[in-house]
């Protein structure tokens, strides 16, 4: 069987009647069948996701605008400890009839199709999740992150912490001691 026939995404709108102005509301609640996100942080596999939204009949198609609520966890981009991040980010895709399709340019990959009454949604949540994600994650925004030297959390660290600098031309030198 097809699994994209089976994602929790593909939404069927067949209640919605084809008329401008028609609008019904919607609320999914699934795991993630697979992980969202970047490499740093990302809504893990199997964490819930709740998707609100309301359809609304235009007359090219559907216009789906909605909210997607979840946790995402990952890591400290400066210290790595682990973080978890409230995701809530708004999302808006007009969802075109296949007949009105063929009026648009069919070169845009930015266009969304309703396969019939159904619409998948997948991409479009994945694009709102991980647009609202930041690049470089930190656990707290005075977080120092790791002394270059010894690997240790700064904030672990007494103030007074150093290394001295060795000439990395006398490494060699540094077991010898004389007679």
């Amino acid at each position: 069987m097809n699994s994209k026939a089976q994602s929790p995404f593909r939404i069927n709108l067949h209640e919605l009647p084809r008329r401008a102005g028609e609008m019904r509301e919607y609320d999914l609640n699934f795991p993630a069948p697979e992980p969202i996100g970047i490499p740093l942080l990302e809504i893990r596999r199997d964490e819930p996701i709740e998707i609100h939204f309301r359809a609304e009949s235009v007359d090219d198609g559907v216009l789906i605008t909605g909210e997607v609520q979840s946790l995402a966890s990952g890591e400290c981009g400066r210290c790595l400890a682990a973080i978890d991040q409230e995701i809530v980010q708004k999302f808006q895709e007009l969802f075109l009839y296949e007949s009105r399709a063929s009026d648009k340019n069919e070169d845009d990959d930015e266009l969304f199709l309703l396969d019939g009454d159904v619409a998948d949604i997948e991409t479009a949540i994945r694009d709102a999740v991980i647009l609202s994600m930041p690049i470089n994650p930190v656990c707290s925004q005075d977080c120092e992150g790791l002394c270059s030297t010894c690997g240790e959390k700064w904030r672990d660290l007494p103030d007074d912490h150093s290394h001295e600098d060795v000439d990395p031309r006398w490494t060699g030198l540094a077991g010898w001691k004389p007679e």
